[in-house]
Protein backbone atom coordinates (compact mmCIF):
# COMPACT_ATOMS: atom_id res chain seq x y z
CA UNK A 1 0.00 0.00 0.00
CA UNK A 2 2.75 2.90 -1.40
CA UNK A 3 2.07 6.22 -2.89
CA UNK A 4 3.45 7.10 -5.87
CA UNK A 5 6.77 8.38 -5.50
CA UNK A 6 6.31 11.64 -6.71
CA UNK A 7 3.13 12.11 -4.69
CA UNK A 8 3.20 14.42 -1.86
CA UNK A 9 2.22 12.62 1.48
CA UNK A 10 1.43 15.21 4.58
CA UNK A 11 3.45 14.39 7.65
CA UNK A 12 1.22 11.61 10.18
CA UNK A 13 1.65 10.64 13.72
CA UNK A 14 3.70 7.28 14.31
CA UNK A 15 1.04 4.45 15.48
CA UNK A 16 1.96 0.44 15.34
CA UNK A 17 -1.08 -0.98 13.97
CA UNK A 18 -2.88 -4.01 12.87
CA UNK A 19 -5.42 -3.78 10.19
CA UNK A 20 -7.42 -5.80 7.78
CA UNK A 21 -7.67 -4.77 4.41
CA UNK A 22 -8.66 -5.38 1.05
CA UNK A 23 -7.91 -2.57 -2.00
CA UNK A 24 -10.45 -2.83 -4.88
CA UNK A 25 -10.75 -1.29 -8.42
CA UNK A 26 -14.60 -0.29 -9.94
CA UNK A 27 -17.70 -1.49 -8.44
CA UNK A 28 -15.30 -3.38 -5.37
CA UNK A 29 -15.37 -6.21 -8.42
CA UNK A 30 -11.63 -5.87 -8.91
CA UNK A 31 -9.50 -7.47 -6.09
CA UNK A 32 -5.87 -6.21 -6.10
CA UNK A 33 -4.23 -6.19 -2.66
CA UNK A 34 -5.67 -8.01 0.71
CA UNK A 35 -4.06 -9.29 3.39
CA UNK A 36 -7.15 -11.03 4.46
CA UNK A 37 -5.85 -14.54 4.49
CA UNK A 38 -3.40 -13.88 7.12
CA UNK A 39 -4.72 -14.97 10.01
CA UNK A 40 -2.07 -12.63 11.95
CA UNK A 41 -1.98 -9.86 10.43
CA UNK A 42 1.57 -8.14 11.38
CA UNK A 43 2.06 -4.89 12.77
CA UNK A 44 2.44 -2.19 10.64
CA UNK A 45 3.07 2.04 10.92
CA UNK A 46 1.59 5.02 9.20
CA UNK A 47 3.86 7.18 7.35
CA UNK A 48 6.44 3.94 7.11
CA UNK A 49 4.53 0.85 5.83
CA UNK A 50 1.12 2.51 5.35
CA UNK A 51 1.83 5.57 3.10
CA UNK A 52 -1.07 6.08 0.73
CA UNK A 53 -2.45 9.32 2.07
CA UNK A 54 -6.26 8.89 1.59
CA UNK A 55 -5.97 5.80 3.54
CA UNK A 56 -3.54 7.98 6.56
CA UNK A 57 -6.43 9.98 7.17
CA UNK A 58 -8.61 7.34 7.28
CA UNK A 59 -7.06 5.48 9.74
CA UNK A 60 -6.31 8.39 11.85
CA UNK A 61 -10.22 8.73 12.00
CA UNK A 62 -10.78 5.09 13.66
CA UNK A 63 -10.67 4.16 16.99
CA UNK A 64 -10.01 -0.10 17.82
CA UNK A 65 -12.21 -2.82 16.27
CA UNK A 66 -13.54 -0.03 13.75
CA UNK A 67 -14.58 -1.05 9.98
CA UNK A 68 -14.66 1.40 7.23
CA UNK A 69 -14.75 1.52 3.40
CA UNK A 70 -12.90 4.31 2.22
CA UNK A 71 -13.58 5.62 -1.23
CA UNK A 72 -10.27 7.18 -2.86
CA UNK A 73 -10.18 9.38 -5.71
CA UNK A 74 -6.52 9.47 -7.13
CA UNK A 75 -6.15 12.75 -5.85
CA UNK A 76 -5.77 10.80 -2.33
CA UNK A 77 -4.46 7.52 -4.00
CA UNK A 78 -2.49 6.59 -6.91
CA UNK A 79 -2.12 9.80 -8.55
CA UNK A 80 -1.89 10.68 -11.92
CA UNK A 81 0.58 7.75 -12.63
CA UNK A 82 -1.18 5.09 -11.21
CA UNK A 83 0.47 2.69 -10.36
CA UNK A 84 1.28 -0.29 -13.24
CA UNK A 85 0.42 -2.93 -14.05
CA UNK A 86 -1.92 -3.44 -11.23
CA UNK A 87 -3.41 0.77 -10.91
CA UNK A 88 -4.18 2.17 -14.29
CA UNK A 89 -3.29 6.11 -14.17
CA UNK A 90 -6.13 8.53 -12.27
CA UNK A 91 -7.80 5.54 -10.61
CA UNK A 92 -10.45 6.13 -7.69
CA UNK A 93 -10.10 2.93 -5.62
CA UNK A 94 -11.85 1.39 -2.72
CA UNK A 95 -10.26 -0.12 0.65
CA UNK A 96 -12.25 -2.16 3.15
CA UNK A 97 -10.41 -2.12 6.43
CA UNK A 98 -11.10 -2.90 9.70
CA UNK A 99 -8.57 -2.01 12.54
CA UNK A 100 -7.54 -4.71 14.56
CA UNK A 101 -4.79 -3.15 17.40
CA UNK A 102 -3.74 -0.32 18.16
CA UNK A 103 -0.52 0.97 19.69
CA UNK A 104 0.85 4.65 19.78
CA UNK A 105 4.62 4.56 19.08
CA UNK A 106 5.57 7.81 19.02
CA UNK A 107 6.73 8.64 22.09
CA UNK A 108 8.98 5.34 21.70
CA UNK A 109 10.23 6.46 18.24
CA UNK A 110 11.15 9.88 19.58
CA UNK A 111 12.79 8.65 23.04
CA UNK A 112 15.30 6.08 20.74
CA UNK A 113 16.01 8.71 18.81
CA UNK A 114 17.90 10.62 21.68
CA UNK A 115 21.46 10.56 23.03
CA UNK A 116 22.02 8.58 26.40
CA UNK A 117 22.61 11.76 28.19
CA UNK A 118 19.18 13.00 26.58
CA UNK A 119 17.44 10.05 28.10
CA UNK A 120 18.66 10.18 31.27
CA UNK A 121 17.32 13.63 31.74
CA UNK A 122 14.20 13.20 31.02
CA UNK A 123 11.54 12.75 33.56
CA UNK A 124 10.54 9.28 35.02
CA UNK A 125 7.75 9.35 34.70
CA UNK A 126 8.07 9.53 30.65
CA UNK A 127 10.40 7.23 31.40
CA UNK A 128 8.47 4.79 32.38
CA UNK A 129 5.18 5.55 29.82
CA UNK A 130 8.01 4.69 27.09
CA UNK A 131 9.17 0.99 29.10
CA UNK A 132 5.21 0.02 29.10
CA UNK A 133 4.62 1.31 25.87
CA UNK A 134 7.36 -1.52 24.38
CA UNK A 135 5.98 -4.01 26.89
CA UNK A 136 2.37 -3.53 24.74
CA UNK A 137 4.69 -4.31 21.44
CA UNK A 138 6.10 -7.27 23.10
CA UNK A 139 2.72 -8.42 24.49
CA UNK A 140 1.48 -8.03 21.44
CA UNK A 141 3.36 -10.10 19.97
CA UNK A 142 3.01 -12.97 22.77
CA UNK A 143 -0.29 -12.93 21.67
CA UNK A 144 0.77 -13.67 17.90
CA UNK A 145 2.94 -16.25 19.11
CA UNK A 146 5.73 -14.49 18.26
CA UNK A 147 7.76 -15.17 20.97
CA UNK A 148 11.55 -14.30 19.77
CA UNK A 149 10.13 -10.92 18.31
CA UNK A 150 8.00 -10.45 21.99
CA UNK A 151 11.54 -11.17 23.54
CA UNK A 152 13.19 -8.50 22.43
CA UNK A 153 10.68 -6.58 23.03
CA UNK A 154 10.69 -6.74 26.61
CA UNK A 155 14.22 -6.44 26.94
CA UNK A 156 14.35 -3.47 24.73
CA UNK A 157 12.16 -2.29 27.38
CA UNK A 158 13.90 -3.66 30.04
CA UNK A 159 17.10 -1.39 28.42
CA UNK A 160 15.32 1.43 29.00
CA UNK A 161 14.45 1.16 33.09
CA UNK A 162 18.11 1.99 33.71
CA UNK A 163 17.44 5.27 34.61
CA UNK A 164 18.78 6.49 37.64
CA UNK A 165 16.60 7.22 40.35
CA UNK A 166 16.86 10.15 42.86
CA UNK A 167 14.90 8.41 45.58
CA UNK A 168 12.87 5.38 47.11
CA UNK A 169 9.58 5.91 46.00
CA UNK A 170 11.24 6.28 42.40
CA UNK A 171 13.24 3.17 42.35
CA UNK A 172 9.69 1.45 43.49
CA UNK A 173 8.36 2.68 40.48
CA UNK A 174 11.25 1.37 38.47
CA UNK A 175 11.35 -2.21 40.11
CA UNK A 176 7.76 -2.19 39.79
CA UNK A 177 8.45 -2.18 35.62
CA UNK A 178 10.88 -4.59 36.05
CA UNK A 179 9.14 -7.11 37.58
CA UNK A 180 6.36 -7.40 34.86
CA UNK A 181 8.81 -7.57 31.99
CA UNK A 182 11.23 -10.28 34.56
CA UNK A 183 7.87 -12.36 34.36
CA UNK A 184 6.89 -11.68 30.63
CA UNK A 185 10.69 -12.68 29.71
CA UNK A 186 10.28 -15.86 32.00
CA UNK A 187 6.90 -16.65 30.48
CA UNK A 188 8.52 -15.94 26.92
CA UNK A 189 11.39 -17.96 27.23
CA UNK A 190 9.53 -21.04 28.41
CA UNK A 191 7.55 -20.85 25.25
CA UNK A 192 11.05 -20.88 23.32
CA UNK A 193 12.19 -24.00 25.01
CA UNK A 194 14.69 -21.76 26.61
CA UNK A 195 14.10 -23.13 30.39
CA UNK A 196 17.60 -22.15 31.53
CA UNK A 197 16.59 -18.46 30.52
CA UNK A 198 13.05 -18.55 32.45
CA UNK A 199 14.72 -19.91 35.39
CA UNK A 200 17.22 -16.54 35.30
CA UNK A 201 14.47 -13.92 35.13
CA UNK A 202 12.06 -15.86 37.48
CA UNK A 203 15.17 -15.54 39.79
CA UNK A 204 15.59 -12.09 39.12
CA UNK A 205 11.68 -11.43 39.67
CA UNK A 206 12.47 -13.15 43.08
CA UNK A 207 14.42 -10.57 43.93
CA UNK A 208 12.27 -8.70 43.67
CA UNK A 209 9.50 -9.99 45.38
CA UNK A 210 10.00 -13.21 47.47
CA UNK A 211 6.64 -14.07 47.82
CA UNK A 212 4.89 -13.69 44.24
CA UNK A 213 3.35 -16.76 43.27
CA UNK A 214 3.61 -16.34 39.95
CA UNK A 215 7.58 -15.85 39.34
CA UNK A 216 7.64 -19.32 41.79
CA UNK A 217 5.84 -20.88 39.48
CA UNK A 218 7.71 -19.77 36.40
CA UNK A 219 10.78 -21.39 38.30
CA UNK A 220 9.00 -24.62 39.20
CA UNK A 221 8.11 -25.12 35.31
CA UNK A 222 11.45 -24.13 34.43
CA UNK A 223 13.45 -26.52 36.83
CA UNK A 224 11.03 -29.60 35.69
CA UNK A 225 11.59 -29.16 32.01
CA UNK A 226 15.49 -29.06 32.97
CA UNK A 227 14.77 -32.17 35.30
CA UNK A 228 15.76 -30.29 37.83
CA UNK A 229 12.48 -32.26 39.81
CA UNK A 230 13.47 -31.49 43.63
CA UNK A 231 14.33 -27.97 42.84
CA UNK A 232 10.85 -27.70 40.63
CA UNK A 233 9.38 -28.83 43.49
CA UNK A 234 10.35 -26.38 46.21
CA UNK A 235 9.27 -23.12 43.92
CA UNK A 236 6.41 -24.77 43.28
CA UNK A 237 5.25 -25.86 46.96
CA UNK A 238 6.19 -22.16 48.01
CA UNK A 239 3.54 -20.80 44.94
CA UNK A 240 1.29 -23.48 46.37
CA UNK A 241 0.95 -21.93 49.82
CA UNK A 242 0.89 -18.57 48.91
CA UNK A 243 -2.32 -19.53 46.16
CA UNK A 244 -3.54 -23.05 47.44
CA UNK A 245 -6.31 -22.80 44.81
CA UNK A 246 -4.64 -22.27 41.94
CA UNK A 247 -5.43 -24.86 38.89
CA UNK A 248 -2.07 -24.42 37.17
CA UNK A 249 -0.24 -24.67 40.27
CA UNK A 250 -1.24 -27.83 41.02
CA UNK A 251 -1.42 -29.39 37.85
CA UNK A 252 2.41 -28.46 37.52
CA UNK A 253 2.98 -30.57 41.15
CA UNK A 254 0.54 -33.47 39.44
CA UNK A 255 3.10 -33.62 36.11
CA UNK A 256 5.88 -33.77 39.01
CA UNK A 257 4.36 -36.49 40.62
Amino acid sequence: MKSNSCFSVLPTPRFGLTVKYSGYLGNWNKLFCSNGSSKYPRLMKLGKDITLWGLEIGLLSMTKGEAALFVLTPEYAYGQRGCPPSIPPNTTVLFKVEVLDFIDSEECDAFFELTYEQRDRLPLEKVLKVAATEREFGNYFFYKQCFKIAKDRYKRALSILGHSSSSKAEQSQINASKLLLFLNLSLTYLKLERADQALKYGELALEMDQGNAKALFRCGQACLYMREYSKSRDFLIRAQCIQPFNRDINNELKKLA
